[in-house]
Order: C-alpha cells, then sequence, then structure tokens
C-alpha cells in the first residue's frame, strides 16, 4: 500500500466522490449554524441535519464532505492513550432520497480496494444481523466470501438516537495484521484488541424509529457514510496511532524540539507531548472559526484546551509561552484542505498569544497556591480539596475545575466538586443574567416547521423596493392558516420579496403587503428555514388569503438608514484593520434605522487617539464620494480580489461581494448606499470590552447622527443658560465653579 499523506487522502476521497457525481461541499465551521443541541461540530453528518430531516432542501441529494470535528467527552483519556483525539476530521458521502446500499457498499469497496489499492484480503464487512439485503450485496454483488461477511446486533450496527430516521449500518474492518493482536486463537474482527479496527461505516438510514422499538419504513432513504481521515492515514502509513501520522507527526516533533526532548522514551512525557500536540490543532481550528475564549459554553471548551496544553509545557520544562508558534506549524501542515487558516493567521496567533500570556501571569501563582493546599490537605489527612478552595483557584488564577481535577488526581487527591457548584451559582446568580432564544414565535417556533421544506422566498430586493408575487403560506403564532383577518397577528411568505430578512446583523425591513381584499403591515422581516422568508405583522384591513396575489411595498425612508448605517460598517472594519492591525476580525454586529453597532476582535481599549484617527477616516472616506457596488461571483473569485468574510458565516457557491471603491472589500448580502456621500457624516458614541479580546464600538451616521447631535446641541444651551455663561465658555465656567466649590470645602472644614 501506498503511504499516502493526510492531505493527498482527503483531496482522493472528494475526488472520487465528485466523479460520482457528489457536490463536494467545503467543511462548516466548528460553530454549529441554528443547531442548539450542539456547543461544537462533532460529526460529519451533524452540519447536515437539516437535510435529513428534511426541514431544508439540500443543494444536490449527492453530498461529499472532509468535515473538521471536535470531540471533548473524554478528554482525560487525551494524551494518556495514542488513540484518543479532541480534533479529526471526517470524510463522508451523503445521500438524500437518492442512491442507497447497492451503491454505497460498491463505492466504498471501490474506492478501498481500487484508488487507495488496499488488499482485498485484509477487509473484512460487517452488517446488522437482520440485515439480509446488505449481506447478499457484499456476497453476491461485491463478492466477499460469507464467512468474511460478519453480522452483529444493535450494540455495533444499528444507528439510532431516540426517535426519529435510523438504520443499520455496515462497516469494513482493516485487518493491520497479528503484531497489533492479541495472540488469541479465537481473535477475530469483533476482538477488543487492535488487530481489526473499523475504517468506513456505512449507515442506511431507512426506518423511522418511535423511540420504544417501533420502526416504519422511510419513502425516502438516505444515506450517511463516516470515516476518519486520521485513522485511514494510520492504515495507509501502516503507523501506530494518530500521532504517527505525517502532519501529526511533524506537529509532534516541533513540541519535543521546543521541550528538548525525545518522544518514545517516558510514559509521562509522552503524555504531555500528546496532550500538547492534539490540543493545539483543536485550538487553531477553533480560533480560526471565531470561538473567543470565555468562562462558558464553546468558549469554555476553547480556554480549557488552550490552558490544558500550556500546563503540560511546563510539565515538559517549557519556558514562556511556545502555544502560538506551534500553531503556525499546524497552520503551514492544514493550508491546504483548510484556507482559511492561512487568510487569518495573524489573527489565530495573537488570539493565542494573548491567551497564553494571560494564563502565564497567573498559572505560577495559582500552582503555589494547589501545591500548598495540597501540602496543608497532607498534613491532616484530607483527600479532598475543599469546594470555595477550588473555586478561588478558578476565580482568582484561571484554572478550569477539570484542570485542578486532572493536577489532585495525578498526585492522589479529588476535589469536593458540590462546594464547587454552590460557590459557582453564587456568584452567577448575581452576575448573569438568563439566557433567552426569542423570535416572533418563540424559542420553539413548531408552526414553521410545519411548513413544506420544498416551499422557498427569492429575495428581489436589491433592485426593487415594491413587487407583486403570490402569497404561498399563512401562519398564526400556532397554526398553517387559510386565512387572516383585520386584527389578526401572523406571517406571510411568498415567492418573491423585495423585503430583507433579518440577517448578517442586519434587521429586517418593514412596510405593508396589500391584496384586493386586505392590508398587513409588516414589523419584522425573518429568515426561515431553507430558503423562506416570513413578513411577520398584523392585517389592520379585510382579509388576506393564500393564493392572493400581493402587492408588497418596503419603507423606502427605513431601508434608506438601515443602508447607511450598514455600508458604515464596512467602512469602519476597513478604516479599524488600518489603524489597529489586521488581527481585527468582525465579531458580530448590528444594524438598524437608528445606529449601527461593531463587535470586533482586538485585546485593548482603544486609546482616544485611535478612535479619532478611525473616526477621521471613515469620514474621509464618506467625503471622498465613493461609489458601493456590488459583484456576483464565485467563493474562489472573491478570495482573489481580497474580499473579507465573516466567521462561520454559511456562504454558496455564488457570493456577493460588496466594494467601497478604492477601500474596502467584503462578502455581504445586505443592502446598501450607492455611493459613500450618501452616509452623510459618521460618529462613534461608545467603544468597550464585552468579552476576551473583543471590543464593540456603537456608532451613529446620518440622521440618527444628525437627531443625537441636536439633542446635545439642547442640553449644551440648557447648561448654559444655567450656568448664565455662553456655550462656547461653559468649560471654563465649570473649571471656575470647581475651584469656588474646593475653596467652600476648605473653609468649612476650617470652621
Amino acid at each position: 500500500m501506498k503511504p499516502y499523506g493526510l492531505n493527498e487522502l482527503r483531496k482522493m476521497y472528494l475526488d472520487f466522490f465528485e466523479s460520482k457525481g457528489h457536490l463536494v461541499m467545503p467543511s462548516f465551521s466548528l460553530v454549529p449554524q441554528n443547531d442548539k443541541s450542539l456547543l461544537l461540530i462533532n460529526a460529519g453528518m451533524a452540519p447536515l441535519k437539516p437535510y435529513f430531516t428534511g426541514q431544508e432542501v439540500p443543494p444536490r441529494k449527492r453530498v461529499a464532505t472532509c468535515q473538521k470535528c471536535i470531540r471533548t467527552g473524554d478528554i482525560e483519556n487525551v494524551g494518556h492513550t495514542a488513540r484518543h483525539g479532541t480534533f479529526f476530521e471526517m470524510l463522508g458521502n451523503f445521500s438524500f432520497g437518492d442512491y442507497f446500499k447497492h451503491e454505497a457498499i460498491a463505492w466504498s469497496w471501490e474506492f478501498l480496494t481500487e484508488v487507495l489499492e488496499i488488499p482485498a484480503d485484509r477487509l473484512y464487512p460487517s452488517v446488522y444481523e437482520e440485515d439480509d439485503e446488505a449481506f447478499e450485496i457484499w456476497e453476491k454483488e461485491v463478492g466477499i466470501a460469507p464467512e468474511r461477511i460478519f453480522r452483529f446486533g444493535k450494540a455495533d450496527n444499528f444507528w439510532e438516537h431516540g426517535a426519529g430516521p435510523c438504520g443499520p449500518c455496515s462497516e469494513i474492518y482493516f485487518d493491520r495484521g497479528e503484531k497489533y493482536g492479541c495472540g488469541k486463537p479465537d481473535c477475530t474482527v469483533g476482538c477488543d484488541c487492535d488487530r481489526y479496527i473499523e475504517i468506513w461505516n456505512n449507515v442506511f438510514t431507512q426506518f423511522e424509529g418511535d423511540g420504544h422499538g417501533g420502526y416504519t419504513e422511510l419513502e425516502n432513504k438516505n444515506i450517511d457514510t463516516g470515516m476518519g481521515l486520521e485513522r485511514l492515514a494510520t492504515v495507509m502509513q501502516d503507523v501506530d496511532s494518530i500521532f504517527d501520522v505525517d502532519t501529526i507527526r511533524h506537529l509532534r516533533e516541533e513540541v519535543c524540539r521546543i521541550a528538548g526532548v525525545e518522544y518514545g522514551k517516558d510514559q509521562k512525557t509522552d503524555v504531555s507531548i500528546r496532550v500538547i500536540t492534539d490540543h493545539i490543532r483543536s485550538v487553531t481550528f477553533m480560533v480560526s472559526d471565531g470561538v473567543t475564549m470565555s468562562n462558558e459554553g464553546r468558549g469554555y471548551v476553547l480556554r480549557r484546551l488552550l490552558r490544558r496544553a500550556a500546563r503540560h509545557g511546563r510539565l515538559l520544562g517549557i519556558e514562556g509561552t511556545f502555544l502560538a508558534d506551534l500553531s503556525q506549524v499546524v497552520i503551514d501542515d492544514s493550508k491546504s484542505g483548510y484556507p482559511d487558516l492561512e487568510a487569518r493567521r495573524e489573527y489565530i496567533q495573537k488570539v493565542i498569544s494573548v491567551e497564553e500570556d494571560n494564563f502565564s501571569h497567573t498559572i505560577n501563582q495559582g500552582l503555589m497556591m494547589l501545591d500548598y493546599a495540597m501540602n496543608i490537605m497532607r498534613e491532616k489527612g484530607m483527600t479532598e480539596l475543599p469546594g470555595d478552595k477550588a473555586f478561588r483557584l478558578n476565580d482568582t488564577y484561571g484554572f478550569p475545575l477539570d484542570l485542578i481535577m486532572e493536577i489532585l488526581q495525578d498526585n492522589g487527591f479529588s476535589v469536593d466538586e458540590r462546594g464547587f457548584d454552590i460557590e459557582m451559582d453564587k456568584q452567577r446568580r448575581t452576575a448573569r443574567e438568563a439566557r433567552k432564544e426569542t423570535n416572533y414565535m418563540g424559542a420553539d417556533a413548531t408552526v414553521y416547521q410545519e411548513i413544506d421544506p420544498s416551499i422557498g422566498s427569492k429575495f428581489v430586493g436589491y433592485d426593487n423596493l415594491e413587487y407583486t408575487s403570490p402569497i404561498t403560506v399563512l401562519t398564526t403564532k400556532d397554526d398553517l392558516v387559510d386565512e387572516l383577518k383585520s386584527g389578526e397577528k401572523g406571517t406571510i411568505i411568498v415567492d418573491e420579496t423585495p423585503f430583507y430578512g433579518t440577517m448578517g446583523g442586519q434587521v429586517g425591513d418593514t412596510g405593508v403587503i396589500e391584496t384586493k381584499a386586505g392590508v398587513f403591515r409588516v414589523d419584522e422581516t425573518i429568515h426561515l428555514q431553507g430558503t423562506k422568508i416570513g413578513h411577520v405583522g398584523e392585517v389592520i384591513d379585510g382579509i388576506i388569503r393564500v393564493g392572493d396575489e400581493a402587492k408588497l411595498k418596503v419603507n423606502e425612508n427605513n431601508r434608506s438608514l438601515i443602508a447607511c448605517n450598514h455600508t458604515a460598517t464596512h467602512i469602519l472594519q476597513e478604516s479599524l484593520r488600518r489603524v489597529l492591525g489586521k488581527h481585527v476580525e468582525q465579531k458580530g454586529s448590528y444594524v438598524d434605522s437608528e445606529r449601527l453597532r461593531f463587535d470586533f476582535t482586538h485585546f485593548s481599549p482603544m486609546t482616544e487617539d485611535e478612535i479619532r484617527q478611525v473616526e477621521e477616516m471613515v469620514n474621509d472616506q464618506i467625503q471622498r464620494a465613493l461609489l458601493v457596488f456590488t459583484e456576483e461571483m464565485t467563493m474562489e473569485e472573491a478570495k482573489k480580489t481580497g474580499a473579507m468574510a465573516l466567521f462561520g458565516e454559511k456562504y454558496g457557491e455564488k457570493v456577493r461581494v460588496v466594494f467601497v471603491e478604492g477601500f474596502s472589500i467584503e462578502l455581504c448580502g445586505g443592502t446598501h448606499v450607492k455611493n459613500s456621500k450618501d452616509i452623510t457624516a459618521f460618529k462613534i458614541v461608545s467603544e468597550s470590552g464585552i468579552a476576551s479580546g473583543v471590543r464593540r464600538i456603537e456608532a451613529l451616521t446620518s440622521v440618527g447622527l444628525i437627531k443625537y447631535l441636536n439633542r446635545h446641541y439642547d442640553m449644551v444651551q440648557k447648561v448654559a443658560g444655567h450656568l448664565k455663561s455662553a456655550p462656547a465658555e461653559i468649560d471654563v465656567k465649570v473649571a471656575h465653579l470647581q475651584e469656588e466649590i474646593k475653596t467652600l470645602q476648605k473653609e468649612n472644614e476650617k470652621l
């Protein structure tokens, strides 16, 4: 077998399934989109769930991906074994109601035996014990001898997760040879030893399960194939573990070089080497996908991985920070498959450097405190660290509970987790507001999920503020209906709409929808699953019915003011990058008719001089009357222009690029002014920190800025009147009053 590298295998797999009519889609972000059930993407099929459930229509019935994944469920084992890792890539080919078992099985065998040229006599398929169809395909169509096909029960070869789509699996095992075996005479496929390893898993989603053992046949059957890229590379390169695969080995060797140690000589040292090697891969990809350090959610996972790696660097004797340098090795080795890594190289290095530097300031003191606590416990014969002590280490020195537990466990101690939780709850009760996910229909939005997924809406509002289109769907808060009467609230969906739905930080349009029989006031426009656009509001006259021809009228003034603020955010981002540095990346925005809010990566408060420079630069572009125009192009073409893209944003084959002539280029689906002079002027009203390494600017333009200046002018006039002073002399008058107050205070003290 040829020892293909990790990057070669990824390309070979995707090219093979592209030749079989599959749409090759780039890896989705590690941050799940519209899926509250996941913290991070942990499987190849996870981002495609809406296609499997029928909530969205896939771009093609055949899709292939190489999906980056993070799993931290068994993080404690990472490093202690050569098998476990938190970051991995999952190869997958998927069918949404198209091909099924015959093609899936045939292609898996063809790829392994003909493309990779793995000897057929080292491969063994397995099937679900009741799946005679799959057994016959392997035997009669592929030509595998019956004794080489293994039948396994539900625990091994049936995929289901509660109620919902499910089905049998057919896996392919590779025989690594006797040297990896247990030596037992009955050692074969299914043995617990490392000789026979699964390298391919075909999941045949053919049933709807009720969660209680009842199954009904699905009308549209799906294929979900998964194969771990690192595991496949382990087989092809005939190495012992994922840490010996080419690119990962290169990273592992760099860890050893920095630490001045040799891999394979000491078990304790090897644990630390593997922890750092694995964790820096996860950290690099998570930061690239826009995850930021925090004490909650996925930000906590990121911080925990980085700090665990930093601690193991200390155990290896590495002095100072080193993880940012290692991240550059990850980027160099993986950028061919993930070009975003190269595009965000400077940002990744900056984020990791700042967090590691912050942690290094406290880790020594924290470790001293923990050592002191363990010495006290030894003297007193205690085996458990009190919860309040653990909380102080967490709160004051930034030690995650998991890291505290790991250090204690290495020294034969445990921690009072319940006591820790009590202290944490006390802090959260006063410092943290309950998070609420809300929209018009509430958190579940069940009525929207009942809409036929084949129904969609086309946005035609870039060039139209009025448009006529038939009504396809009407809903109330709870039900799909055929009509809405005067005074009733609901949602209207049409074929084509000039109304922009809330997306990319820009709020949706408002306006009216008129039919011959009624008038509907649009208070909000939202994007729903698939390509549906919902017009949310109330019937203010007559009756609105499904099938009615509707005239949709966008509030032109409102749209114009939103466009001013949206284009200003583009000019603002480029100005920030020029003043503060290329590490600035957009982390979120909010744009409506009154104001704009822009969140960005930066690691210290902006100085007054920096704020002034940014303001002046933005206003300079406004006064230069730059043309603002858009072009549609492929993602590859957009990258060549240098266009900036949003973290984690899901882009199609064609993208819309917004140019502010000679100044900024961004991927954006929003609405914009035609010329920068339309913005009138720009003013930053606040700059603040909202998270670790994330700053927020709030600013005003156009009419919003004029209203703001008028309010301040009125206030200045009132203050000047109270002080009996001219407005221009207020500061002098206030200074005199302050001096007078100080003098009077001193006289009072003497008296």
